[in-house]
């Protein structure tokens, strides 16, 4: 792991628990982590210090009932947060994806001593972490566990061994979900701390875009997992969730809704630092050039596009959770109606964002392509965002219901 350098230790920033959403500290948080973000990327300086002013800040228990200690807001509010993280890095908001969908997992299953405890954690600051994946699997997403199984260590305990990859947010996380087959063949998780000894997080993510989040490997190796550590199938609550991966799903759209908003940020910088124009333009000052303000229109139109189309799914999950105490199929409906619009939130706001990360350079010209301005990591980091779940997958299932009626599948990219 890199050392932490002196500018990611960041100010002394005086927060309340429960922290709010409108919180004035949280925007401050937001903007500081805004101010250094392109250097970060540019330079790759992985965030260690923004995410311990995280782990301070009580973003982690958002979504944690007032009840318990967090700040209990509703799913679209945490949609709106997550938006406003991703406009200032968004490396900083996927780090925390899998915290978010791991901690909703938790949330979701019956009250018990290990859950309390978990839940503590994160009231206390804890960042959830997942290693989930594996290169071995015939296909992606689907969740196929093959070389990464429990043993019976003789006293109640187990031993794991494995090797996981697009460990997303892993390297800063305090515990790791761990999708895993028991000594039984059966699928089931562990939940553990991520320093225990023989849990390996190796920093070799080489993708263009994304660059700082810790998307890896994880390497296990004989790690002790204590019998409570073990999450069977049986031991969720996820009826209400038949379609549980629309969380994910819309959190990856989430991040790239927030793009869109810095590029309008950027753009917007650019055009007023810019000290000429061309020959040929109509105005001598950039900011007073029709076609300037015309570009610049457009891509805050697709900000705000973005954004709406995000936090309009993310209500179709507060309404799923409404309707599941109401029973099986209520839930079951209306986990499939917000899955529909997660998919469907998916392909436009990629197109958004792909089309504004290009266009926002015909404001400035072949200086915008300077390295030293990193406009480009915008590009980068939305096509990468966008490449989790390729967009002609998704558009053909979205067809095949319209048409057909054929049900979306219920496993990692719905």
């Amino acid at each position: 792991m890199n050392a932490i350098t002196a500018r990611e230790l960041g100010p002394a920033i005086a927060f309340e628990r429960p922290l709010r959403a409108d919180s004035p500290a949280l925007q401050h948080l937001i903007d500081w982590i805004a101010r250094d973000a392109s250097e970060r990327d540019r330079e790759r300086e992985l965030p260690f210090g923004v995410i311990d002013q995280v782990r301070r800040s009580g973003l982690a228990a958002l979504r944690v009932p007032q009840a318990e200690g967090g700040s209990g807001i509703s799913l679209r509010t945490l949609f709106s947060v997550v938006v406003r993280i991703a406009a200032a890095d968004s490396n900083v908001a996927h780090i925390l994806r899998n915290h978010y969908v791991t901690l909703e997992r938790v949330l979701a299953s019956p009250r018990s001593e290990r859950n309390r405890r978990w839940i503590a954690a994160v009231v206390d600051g804890a960042i959830l972490g997942l290693a989930g994946t594996e290169l071995t699997a015939k296909r992606s997403g689907s969740l196929e566990v093959a070389n990464t199984q429990l043993v019976g260590a003789g006293d109640g305990g187990y031993r794991l061994n494995g090797e996981k990859y697009y460990s997303t947010g892993a390297l800063y996380a305090d515990y790791l979900s761990i999708p895993v087959l028991t000594p039984e063949g059966e699928a089931a998780s562990v939940l553990v701390p991520s320093i225990r000894e023989g849990v390996d997080r190796v920093d070799d993510w080489d993708g263009f875009g994304q660059r700082l989040t810790g998307t890896g490997t994880t390497r296990l190796v004989d790690v002790r997992i204590e019998a409570d550590e073990l999450i069977r199938a049986g031991d969720a609550d996820n009826h209400r969730f038949h379609y549980f991966a629309t969380i994910p799903q819309l959190y990856v759209t989430a991040i790239n809704a927030g793009i869109l908003q810095a590029v309008v940020n950027d753009a917007g910088a650019l055009v007023h630092r810019r000290p000429r124009s061309f020959y040929h333009a109509v105005a001598d000052v950039a900011a007073q050039d029709p076609l300037i303000q015309q570009v610049i229109g457009e891509l805050s139109a697709r900000a705000f596009a973005g954004e709406a189309i995000v936090l309009a799914a993310a209500q179709a999950l507060d309404e799923l959770l409404e309707q599941a105490p109401l029973g099986p199929d209520r839930a079951k409906e209306a986990s499939l109606n917000a899955s529909l619009q997660a998919a469907k939130a998916k392909l436009v706001v990629d197109d958004l964002v792909l089309k504004s990360t290009s266009q926002m350079f015909e404001v400035g010209g072949a200086s915008s392509a300077k390295r030293s301005e990193n406009l480009d990591r915008h590009w980068r980091n939305a096509r990468t965002l966008a490449s989790h779940n390729p967009s002609i997958f998704k558009a053909r299932v979205l067809g095949d219901y319209e048409l057909n009626g054929t049900l979306p599948p219920n496993l990692a990219f719905f």
